[in-house]
């Protein structure tokens, strides 16, 4: 019964040893992550909390994975836990969830097929990225807050982009006291084309606020 309710005494080294290679290993998630995302949020700022996420959970893992009474204590403290912060872009959630699988995979001393597994990830994503075509000088993020003014707007906004760009692909859209922000990916080839679309999007609809930013201009980029 003493065994059951006593965790076996940890190896200090080996702890040590899981956590410096768990670190290294999501530095270089955050890194690919921080100059190759293509998040729109502060991909910087994100990318410092990786590792951080990495160590905690290895630590966790650690801990509780030889002794059942530390599991079920852990789910019962894990279950009080509510976040408030929903994570509003695929790519957070995809690192993050690498970054979880290293501790895990640390946190249970599995080394060698965590490190495998994040080469080949990263190997992945990194010849993913080039063989998908490279972005061109015409290729603009486009920013348009503008007033709610009916079911239909949403659709709107889409058709009159389409008469001035070439393409827009649509990344985001937040509602907010009123105020309808939308986020797209555009393909301009004529830059004096924004111009139109600017007065366009200006004389027919209740526009407060449009921004172009160039992809690496993002912030964290």
């Amino acid at each position: 019964m003493g065994d059951w309710i006593a965790p076996p005494v940890l190896s200090v080294v080996s702890v040590a040893l899981n956590m410096v290679l768990g670190l290294v290993l999501c530095l270089c998630v955050a890194w690919y992550y921080e100059h190759y995302g293509q998040s729109l949020a502060n991909r910087r700022k994100f990318a410092y909390l990786l590792p951080v996420l990495t160590l905690t959970t290895t630590l966790v893992i650690t801990i509780i994975k030889s002794s059942l009474a530390l599991s079920l204590g852990m789910v019962g403290a894990l279950s009080i836990v509510r976040f408030r912060t929903a994570v509003k872009e695929q790519e957070e959630l995809l690192f993050l969830f690498i970054a979880i699988a290293i501790g895990l995979g640390m946190g249970a001393e599995q080394r060698w097929p965590t490190a495998i597994g994040v080469a080949l990830l990263l190997g992945y994503m990194a010849v993913r990225m080039l063989l998908t075509s490279k972005r061109q000088d015409s290729n603009l993020y486009l920013n348009v807050f503008v007033e709610e003014a009916g079911p239909s707007l949403f659709e709107q906004v889409n058709a009159c982009l389409l008469e001035h760009v070439n393409a827009a692909d649509f990344r985001r859209l937040d509602s907010r006291d009123g105020t309808l922000q939308l986020t797209y990916f555009i393909d301009c080839g004529d830059p004096r084309a924004l111009n139109g679309l600017v007065d366009a999007l200006k004389t027919n609809f209740s526009v407060t606020e449009i921004s172009f930013l160039q992809p690496e201009q993002v912030l964290g980029g």
